[in-house]
């Protein structure tokens, strides 16, 4: 089974970043995928030290289930101009993934979504966008950058907007299609080939 993990939220109660996740993350599931929620605001995860010689257990719970998963969707506010700071931090952990096989997102599928407060929310789109390929994964072309979340959004986290609620339930659906194709077609690293090189002469 396809397996999305949800990466989202912000500090502020209520979240419309993550209310919008978790739109996106039940039409994974309707997809038929296997979901996981991380909410930012609820992990409360320390400032990422290059130098700690300790990966804290929640930040360990993250990674894990990065590593193990096919696509993940993000979901962060706007914040003057770009991501929020607890988003990015959540981010910078990704790093305990440097080293693992294969490294941080390779071949995981990404969807995308903002949250603004004003008339903008594709400024924090570009750069997740500028974050995945960095980290060597797979950005799906729909993006969701949502204008207003404050009228969009209840206090429960709730829409009353049909319009936006059809364009989260796309972006589910098209990750968990997507993702669902890069895990039954894997991509064959150098690394790989050297391996299976390696075992085809024993």
């Amino acid at each position: 089974m396809t397996r999305i993990i949800g990466l989202g939220g912000s500090l502020a109660k209520p979240s419309t970043s993550l209310a919008a996740l978790r739109i996106a993350l039940a039409a994974a599931e309707a997809a038929g995928a296997e979901v996981e929620l991380f909410d930012i605001g609820e992990m409360r995860l320390p400032m990422y030290d290059p130098r700690a010689t300790e990966t804290p257990a929640e930040v360990r719970r993250l990674c894990d289930a990065v590593l193990s998963c096919d696509g993940m969707i993000w979901s962060s506010p706007l914040y003057h101009g770009t991501i929020s700071g607890a988003f990015k931090n959540a981010l910078d952990w990704l790093h305990v993934l440097a080293k693992a096989t294969p490294p941080y997102l390779t071949d995981k599928v990404i969807g995308l979504i903002a949250t603004a407060g004003g008339t903008q929310g594709l400024q924090a789109v570009n750069t997740m966008e500028f974050i995945v390929r960095a980290l060597r994964g797979w950005a799906v072309p729909l993006v969701i950058p949502i204008a207003k979340a404050w009228e969009v959004f209840d206090a429960e986290g709730h829409t009353s907007s049909n319009e936006v609620r059809r364009q989260l339930t796309a972006l589910g659906g098209e990750v968990t299609r997507a993702a669902g194709q890069f895990s039954a077609h894997p991509m064959t690293t150098p690394a790989a080939q050297q391996a299976a090189a390696k075992t085809e002469g024993n």
